[in-house]
């Protein structure tokens, strides 16, 4: 089968358009044939071995390969249709279109992918296409997930910083769907897409320091790992809720103490991407209430390009890979 892999660590042209085995299914497995499978920040970091939170860098090296990778294909978040069956497996059939995500096993940057059939996977919802059903479980699953810590309230005041990216957008979407009122802090480029998603206020973090405005809120959601910690717990209402989505180590280490000692909260817990938050997505998709971006489709051949435009951080929705472009969209 062909698959995108990467036998180094570094820049995007590291990675090439190669054959390797197909995968076969164990018992309690699914073969998958990959329609479309996002292209993440994170495998860009993986790639580049280059990760926004340093503290990572020692047990991640372990993991993932000390000198080059253990795993040459990348690739989490995907959609794309059953292929095969383990004799153990229940949940799905052949021909059933899915998606979901393969969590540390990566691979779905290849044609073919084999996953237990208890992982994270659900059918593809009826509204969307390959493309647009891989674009949703990285960004969608994590600002559920955030939300659901911050029990968002009808009427509270919801502040996302980073709105602009893959889990900024679907937590715009999610938290108006929740009765919030949202403001959206990212560049000017990013103004026009947050509107048509319903912010109430967006603020041009090159122009402007949401923390010295005056407002205040009662949810913080941030993505920016540099974000100001004091500053944002400052600009919290009373028993308000700082969410760190991407945190450096200092903050994880400061949030038990602002939740010991003050009547706010930070939290960092990281989302688990499970069964229930998957079908929960698919729900508000099928009802209309939120929606996929996808911001461009870019073939396997044109794999480095894609980590291009992920790193640019000019994109607005997801970057999607397929191995065949036609069809998926």
């Amino acid at each position: 089968m062909k698959a995108v892999i990467y036998t180094k660590y570094g820049p995007p042209g590291v990675l090439q358009l190669a054959e390797v085995e197909k995968p076969a299914p164990k018992n309690d497995e699914i073969l998958l044939k990959v329609h479309a499978a996002e292209v993440t920040k994170a495998d860009c970091e993986m790639r580049s071995f280059n990760f926004q939170v340093k503290w990572f860098w020692l047990p991640l090296r372990l993991a993932l390969g000390l000198f080059k990778p253990k795993n040459k294909i990348l690739g989490v978040y995907f959609a794309g249709e059953v292929d095969a069956v383990g004799k153990d497996v229940t949940r799905f059939e052949q021909g059933e279109q899915i998606f979901g995500a393969s969590r540390l096993r990566l691979g779905a940057h290849g044609e073919y992918l084999c996953l237990p059939d208890s992982y994270t996977l659900a059918a593809k919802p009826a509204n969307l296409s390959f493309a647009e059903a891989a674009a949703v479980p990285l960004g969608g699953l994590n600002a559920l997930h955030f939300l659901r810590k911050a029990n968002l309230q009808p009427g509270e005041k919801l502040l996302i910083n980073g709105a602009g990216g893959s889990i900024g957008t679907f937590g715009v979407q999610i938290a108006k769907s929740m009765g919030a009122e949202v403001t959206a802090v990212d560049s000017h480029s990013k103004e026009e897409l947050l509107r048509r998603l319903g912010v109430d206020h967006f603020i041009d973090y090159s122009k402007v320091d949401f923390t010295k405005t005056g407002q205040t809120y009662d949810v913080i959601f941030s993505m920016v790992a540099k974000a100001p910690y004091s500053k944002i717990i400052k600009v919290l209402n009373p028993k308000g809720r700082y969410l760190m989505a991407n945190p450096r180590l200092s903050n994880m280490l400061r949030a038990p103490l602002t939740s010991l000692l003050t009547d706010k909260k930070a939290i960092f817990a990281f989302a688990g991407e499970t069964q229930e938050e998957l079908l929960a997505l698919k729900e508000m998709i099928e009802e209309g209430k939120i929606k996929s971006l996808v911001d461009r489709i870019y073939s396997f051949e044109q794999a480095a390009e894609a980590h291009r435009r992920v790193e640019t951080e000019q994109r607005s929705g997801a970057v999607v890979i397929a191995a065949q472009q036609n069809g998926i969209t």
